[in-house]
């Protein structure tokens, strides 16, 4: 199991370094996409930062919250399964 999680998850020079297959799926289009809704302290000003992050580097604001989290929780051991579910046999 560890040599999967090591093929999943490269580290590189910068932890903050977006995983490549990652890159892929933010970049497709027509990827399914969901809601993610979470209280978060508003002295971090997560909101605020999101909006000028995004107004300076033209990324969708999904796509600078799905790099982020899914970098941390890369980095915290936590790779997603990005392979299909196979159909089921009917």
């Amino acid at each position: 199991m560890a040599d999967t999680l090591e093929a999943q998850s490269k580290p590189t020079d910068d932890p903050l370094t977006p995983h490549p297959d990652t890159l892929v799926v933010i970049g497709n289009r027509h990827i399914r996409r969901g809601q993610l809704n979470h209280a978060v302290p508003n002295i971090l000003q997560l909101q605020r930062r999101i909006r000028r992050y995004n107004a300076d580097h033209d990324v969708p604001h999904g796509d600078i919250v799905a790099l982020a989290l899914d970098t941390w929780l890369r980095a915290k051991g936590y790779p997603p399964d990005l392979t299909p579910p196979q159909a089921e046999a009917p």
